[in-house]
């Protein structure tokens, strides 16, 4: 399954390989490798508007099913405005984009996250 994400050709196959593996661990009902999958497909897709705010569709869609008012009410400023603050280039870099991290934070980008932005050409600064 593919997903239209507008991300540059050489990164995109990662971004739809995490959001390939989120919709599989989700279907098991494994939430929390699907929640890590998720957050993996933000923090590739964060600097693209459509693929940023798909991912915080997806995150809201997942508050949903498991009921968490936080999650819910945390993502909906996040799907508003992630897309926006994509286009403008303003994102906190490395951000996992859940309701549990605050949304205008930066973090360390894991190696493995790093070494995939190297072999797709693609800065993640």
């Amino acid at each position: 399954m593919k997903f239209n994400t507008l991300l540059p050709k050489e990164l995109a196959p990662y971004y739809n390989e995490e959001l390939k593996k989120y919709q599989i661990e989700y279907t098991a009902n494994n939430l929390k490798a699907a929640w890590n999958h998720l957050e993996r497909a933000h923090i590739i897709g964060q600097k693209f508007p459509i693929s940023h705010t798909y991912v915080h569709w997806k995150m809201l869609r997942f508050g949903f099913k498991i009921k968490s008012k936080k999650e819910i009410l945390g993502q909906i400023p996040r799907l508003i405005f992630g897309g926006v603050k994509s286009f403008v280039g303003k994102i906190p870099t490395g951000n996992l984009g859940g309701a549990n991290v605050p949304p205008l934070k930066s973090f360390p980008i894991e190696e493995e996250i790093k070494n995939i932005f190297h072999k797709a050409g693609v800065s993640y600064n």
